[in-house]
């Protein structure tokens, strides 16, 4: 893993126009090519944080610096409802922000094909969002993401909506890949157990206002699977963000 910057948010604050302060001063360096998953309870600031990193809304204060070019910063997000188009195929789904830029169909499509390789669904690619499971429909969603080829993955929730086996596999799917490419992934979740298999560190974040108020760093190697999620180890590292999560909320 890099020590390079990839991205640092230096005494960022978030206020809404009816003067709701979704952050204050927070302070965040997140390393190239880490795993960092936000935890908190609702309205803590964890989906604010990935949109201002998104540039999907504007800090009220602080900044939001980057240790890579603009040029070779390339981001994608992924949404906790996977947001298919249901008169389209798997395939144009995954196409859709290659058609946005411009990207014709005939040179996209190996790119659409890989992207569908990289999640399994290379044999449902003329399938529709309605004759899949939940699931496949949020790999979908990550094709969708990665299709773009970037850097930075951005992904609020996305498997809050399934069932535990599901998102187990999903877990294990999306950590295998990330071995792979080693994106740098801010991952927003209230799940303390899926954190802590996924990340390099969990950020514990409190309320009223958001703010961080832990910065635990998970010291176990990877690749993860069930050994680790039945260790003593592992259960150590959900027990001290679980921690850390009850005093926040305590004030």
């Amino acid at each position: 893993m890099s020590n390079h910057q990839a991205i640092t948010l230096t005494q960022v604050s978030k206020v809404y126009s009816n003067g709701t302060v979704a952050l204050q001063d927070l302070n965040l360096n997140i390393a190239k090519s880490q795993f960092v998953s936000l935890v908190g309870a609702s309205g803590c600031g964890k989906s604010t944080v990935l949109r201002l990193i998104a540039g999907l809304g504007r800090v009220s204060s602080g900044t939001i610096d980057w240790g890579i070019t603009p040029a070779q910063r390339q981001l994608a997000y992924v949404f906790q409802d996977a947001a298919l188009m249901p008169w389209a195929t798997v395939q144009e789904n995954v196409r859709l922000p290659l058609k946005l830029g411009g990207m014709s169909p005939q040179n996209s499509q190996t790119l659409v094909q890989q992207a569908l390789k990289l999640v399994g669904l290379e044999k449902f690619e003329h399938s529709y969002p309605r004759e899949l499971s939940g699931g496949m429909k949020m790999r979908v969603s990550i094709a969708r993401a990665l299709v773009t080829q970037p850097n930075i993955l951005l992904m609020d929730e996305p498997f809050g909506a399934l069932d535990e086996i599901t998102r187990s596999k999903l877990n294990s799917d999306l950590l295998n890949l990330w071995l792979q490419h080693r994106w740098t992934v801010v991952f927003v979740t209230h799940n303390i157990y899926e954190a802590v298999y996924l990340s390099n560190r969990v950020l514990v974040m409190g309320t009223n206002p958001g703010r961080l108020v832990a910065d635990i760093k998970i010291d176990a190697a990877y690749p993860r699977g069930e050994d680790f999620r039945t260790s003593l180890l592992y259960n150590e590292y959900c027990r001290q963000v679980s921690q850390h999560l009850a005093a926040a909320m305590r004030f």
